[in-house]
């Protein structure tokens, strides 16, 4: 006789609880540490975030890009400035963030997504490093080294926002936002489109799949998730400095793609909710002389990883299993429904 088995958990239902989960954890007492507690993982979701955005340029379409934290600088600066000179509301800044990450994303991928491999990369590190510099050396603007202070915070129905739960409710709703445009994103015509390019470009292309088309659409999207992050930064932190956005925020971003899975949703969001934290811990474990090593322990757990587990915690087959599977189920339906009186 064989053993019954508890009826496994309908995957639609983990995102809600584990939302469910979070909206709860500000008012889980944990003594003096729950401020600490609370930034840590508003920086977390902060970090999934832009994961998110990243994930789909390398893991949706295959592209790799070293210089995502440009478009988060931008995204940045776009906030900080429109709210000391302009006195913009948030819920105006984010959107007008966001279309402007698009916009330079248009504009670097539109010239440059003919180039592939190792060319693109550097092109677009090149990128990040140009933003910086013009954040760095453009004073009548940025301000440069000197940095941008006086961002006023985000405000809700009149009341401003300056709690450590607040915000943290606050990148909770932008996490909501993103994940469900990128899931809708990955189950659409558009996301199949970039599996195609990421599986094979010339199969896709012989298909009919404008490659440069769907490739700047992959870039413009991105840009825009990344500059959303950034505009929430600016208004968190309400201070903002060109050594914020260097080349090693591109890579530690990259690190949570490839740790949690590429190409995998709740891989990228498992790989920053592992990762982000480690710092914390290195931080106090380590001596403050030796918490620049991080950066090694990071790489020696990636290539850990690359031994153990090389399509990462949650492998990208994986999601696109779950993806053919509700694929089925809808089509099942619709039979169902067809057949039906």
């Amino acid at each position: 006789m064989s053993r019954r088995t508890r009826p496994a958990l309908p995957p639609g239902l983990i995102m809600p609880l584990i939302f469910l989960l979070a909206l709860l954890l500000p008012w889980i007492p944990l003594g003096p540490s729950s401020n600490y507690v609370l930034r840590v993982l508003t920086t977390a979701v902060l970090y999934m975030i832009l994961a998110l955005g990243l994930n789909i340029v390398p893991g949706f379409t295959g592209l790799l890009d070293l210089g995502y934290v440009g478009f988060y600088g931008i995204g940045a600066y776009t906030s900080g400035l429109l709210a000391i000179h302009y006195d913009l509301s948030f819920w105006w800044i984010l959107p007008l963030a966001a279309l402007n990450g698009a916009l330079w994303g248009i504009l670097l991928g539109a010239p440059t997504l003919r180039l592939t491999g190792d060319y693109f990369a550097i092109v677009t590190f090149g990128f990040s490093e140009l933003v910086v510099l013009v954040i760095r050396n453009e004073l009548w603007l940025t301000r440069g080294p000197m940095g941008l202070p006086g961002i006023s915070p985000p405000s809700l129905l009149g009341h401003t926002l300056t709690k450590d739960w607040e915000f943290f409710y606050l990148v909770l709703f932008l996490l909501a936002v993103v994940l469900f445009v990128v899931t809708r994103l990955e189950d659409s015509r558009l996301g199949r489109a970039w599996f195609a390019i990421r599986g094979d470009e010339i199969a896709a292309q012989c298909c009919g799949i404008n490659l440069i088309r769907y490739k700047v659409t992959a870039f413009a999207i991105s840009a825009s998730i990344g500059a959303m992050g950034g505009a929430f930064y600016a208004k968190w932190f309400k201070f903002i400095h060109p050594d914020m956005f260097k080349f090693w925020e591109s890579i530690l971003i990259l690190c949570l793609i490839v740790f949690g899975g590429m190409g995998s949703i709740r891989g990228t969001m498992l790989g920053a909710l592992v990762l982000i934290p480690l710092t914390e811990i290195l931080r106090a474990v380590l001596p403050q002389e030796l918490f620049s090593a991080r950066y090694l322990i990071y790489g020696l757990t990636l290539v850990l990883m690359m031994r153990w587990r090389p399509a990462g915690l949650i492998p990208f087959e994986r999601a696109q299993e779950a993806l053919a599977r509700r694929a089925e189920a809808r089509i099942r339906s619709r039979r169902g429904g067809e057949q039906g009186p």
